[in-house]
Protein backbone atom coordinates (compact mmCIF):
# COMPACT_ATOMS: atom_id res chain seq x y z
CA UNK A 1 0.00 0.00 0.00
CA UNK A 2 1.38 3.65 -0.97
CA UNK A 3 -0.39 7.29 -0.39
CA UNK A 4 -0.66 9.24 -3.33
CA UNK A 5 -1.37 13.15 -4.04
CA UNK A 6 -0.75 15.29 -6.71
CA UNK A 7 3.12 15.33 -6.51
CA UNK A 8 4.04 12.70 -4.12
CA UNK A 9 4.18 9.07 -3.22
CA UNK A 10 3.91 8.29 0.06
CA UNK A 11 5.15 4.65 1.11
CA UNK A 12 5.69 2.42 4.27
CA UNK A 13 9.20 2.47 5.72
CA UNK A 14 10.04 -1.71 5.29
CA UNK A 15 12.81 -3.07 4.39
CA UNK A 16 12.49 -3.63 1.06
CA UNK A 17 11.20 0.18 0.54
CA UNK A 18 14.71 1.42 2.86
CA UNK A 19 16.43 0.84 -0.18
CA UNK A 20 15.03 3.53 -2.35
CA UNK A 21 16.39 6.02 0.67
CA UNK A 22 19.60 4.42 0.74
CA UNK A 23 20.54 4.64 -3.21
CA UNK A 24 19.63 8.23 -2.37
CA UNK A 25 22.08 8.80 0.68
CA UNK A 26 19.23 9.91 2.75
CA UNK A 27 19.61 10.48 6.44
CA UNK A 28 17.32 12.24 8.78
CA UNK A 29 17.21 11.06 11.71
CA UNK A 30 17.30 7.50 14.23
CA UNK A 31 12.93 7.10 13.77
CA UNK A 32 13.92 4.78 10.26
CA UNK A 33 16.24 2.29 11.70
CA UNK A 34 14.40 2.07 15.13
CA UNK A 35 10.88 1.59 13.31
CA UNK A 36 12.88 -1.07 11.13
CA UNK A 37 14.00 -2.67 14.24
CA UNK A 38 10.36 -2.60 15.66
CA UNK A 39 9.43 -3.61 12.61
CA UNK A 40 10.97 -7.39 12.98
CA UNK A 41 9.08 -7.75 16.64
CA UNK A 42 6.08 -6.19 15.75
CA UNK A 43 5.08 -6.62 12.17
CA UNK A 44 1.97 -5.17 12.88
CA UNK A 45 3.29 -1.57 13.15
CA UNK A 46 3.85 -1.06 9.10
CA UNK A 47 1.39 1.79 8.90
CA UNK A 48 1.97 3.06 12.18
CA UNK A 49 5.83 4.09 11.78
CA UNK A 50 8.17 6.08 9.46
CA UNK A 51 7.02 6.58 5.62
CA UNK A 52 8.83 7.60 2.98
CA UNK A 53 7.51 11.16 0.81
CA UNK A 54 8.63 10.81 -2.39
CA UNK A 55 8.59 13.16 -5.48
CA UNK A 56 6.41 11.57 -8.35
CA UNK A 57 7.87 13.25 -10.99
CA UNK A 58 11.53 12.19 -9.75
CA UNK A 59 11.81 9.50 -7.17
CA UNK A 60 13.12 11.51 -5.08
CA UNK A 61 12.73 10.92 -1.60
CA UNK A 62 12.12 14.76 0.61
CA UNK A 63 11.23 13.37 3.42
CA UNK A 64 9.95 11.33 6.36
CA UNK A 65 6.26 11.30 8.04
CA UNK A 66 4.88 8.91 10.01
CA UNK A 67 3.26 7.72 14.08
CA UNK A 68 4.88 7.04 16.86
CA UNK A 69 2.96 3.95 17.30
CA UNK A 70 -0.60 2.32 17.17
CA UNK A 71 -3.61 3.92 18.02
CA UNK A 72 -3.87 4.11 22.38
CA UNK A 73 -6.61 3.01 23.63
CA UNK A 74 -8.72 5.94 23.38
CA UNK A 75 -7.36 5.98 19.94
CA UNK A 76 -5.40 8.60 19.53
CA UNK A 77 -1.56 8.62 17.28
CA UNK A 78 0.96 11.16 17.39
CA UNK A 79 2.61 12.60 13.69
CA UNK A 80 5.88 13.32 13.27
CA UNK A 81 7.53 14.48 10.36
CA UNK A 82 10.83 15.25 8.93
CA UNK A 83 12.23 17.18 5.50
CA UNK A 84 15.62 17.21 3.89
CA UNK A 85 15.78 21.93 4.17
CA UNK A 86 16.23 22.12 0.48
CA UNK A 87 12.66 20.65 0.39
CA UNK A 88 10.85 23.21 2.76
CA UNK A 89 8.34 25.67 2.31
CA UNK A 90 7.35 23.99 -0.86
CA UNK A 91 4.04 22.44 0.23
CA UNK A 92 5.41 19.32 0.63
CA UNK A 93 4.99 18.65 4.48
CA UNK A 94 1.71 20.11 4.36
CA UNK A 95 0.57 17.57 1.73
CA UNK A 96 2.36 14.36 3.05
CA UNK A 97 1.37 14.79 6.54
CA UNK A 98 -2.45 15.79 5.04
CA UNK A 99 -2.52 12.65 3.32
CA UNK A 100 -1.51 10.89 6.08
CA UNK A 101 -3.48 11.92 8.41
CA UNK A 102 -6.44 11.66 6.26
CA UNK A 103 -5.77 8.27 5.76
CA UNK A 104 -5.28 7.74 9.58
CA UNK A 105 -8.80 9.13 10.06
CA UNK A 106 -10.49 6.62 7.59
CA UNK A 107 -9.20 3.84 9.76
CA UNK A 108 -11.96 3.23 12.50
CA UNK A 109 -9.16 3.41 15.39
CA UNK A 110 -8.00 6.88 15.29
CA UNK A 111 -10.24 9.68 17.05
CA UNK A 112 -7.30 12.41 17.42
CA UNK A 113 -4.19 12.66 15.87
CA UNK A 114 -1.71 15.18 18.22
CA UNK A 115 1.75 16.47 17.36
CA UNK A 116 4.52 18.36 19.44
CA UNK A 117 7.49 21.04 17.88
CA UNK A 118 9.81 23.08 19.14
CA UNK A 119 8.31 26.47 20.22
CA UNK A 120 10.93 28.26 17.83
CA UNK A 121 9.64 26.36 14.98
CA UNK A 122 8.22 28.48 12.96
CA UNK A 123 7.70 26.62 9.61
CA UNK A 124 6.48 23.39 11.32
CA UNK A 125 3.67 25.42 13.42
CA UNK A 126 2.58 26.50 10.40
CA UNK A 127 1.94 23.34 8.33
CA UNK A 128 0.08 22.02 11.37
CA UNK A 129 -2.20 25.22 11.60
CA UNK A 130 -2.50 24.54 7.79
CA UNK A 131 -3.71 20.98 8.61
CA UNK A 132 -6.38 21.97 11.19
CA UNK A 133 -4.89 21.07 14.38
CA UNK A 134 -4.99 23.47 17.30
CA UNK A 135 -2.78 24.57 20.06
CA UNK A 136 -3.27 22.61 23.23
CA UNK A 137 -0.43 22.99 25.53
CA UNK A 138 3.18 25.34 25.30
CA UNK A 139 5.88 25.11 27.87
CA UNK A 140 8.74 27.05 27.31
CA UNK A 141 10.38 24.93 24.81
CA UNK A 142 7.19 23.15 22.74
CA UNK A 143 3.75 23.22 21.35
CA UNK A 144 1.74 20.49 21.86
CA UNK A 145 -1.23 19.99 19.10
CA UNK A 146 -4.17 18.21 18.42
CA UNK A 147 -7.10 17.26 16.12
CA UNK A 148 -9.99 14.91 16.59
CA UNK A 149 -11.72 13.13 13.75
CA UNK A 150 -15.02 15.32 14.12
CA UNK A 151 -13.34 18.57 13.44
CA UNK A 152 -11.04 17.50 10.63
CA UNK A 153 -11.52 18.10 7.33
CA UNK A 154 -10.42 15.81 4.92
Amino acid sequence: MKLETDRLQIIPCTKETFQIAANQNYINGPQISNHLENLIKEPSLLYWGCWFVVRKSDDQVLGDIGFKGKPDENGTVEVGYGFLEEYWGKGYATEAVGALMAWAFNESKVEKIKAETLKDNHGSMRVLEKLGMQRIHQSESMVNWEVDKRSYQI
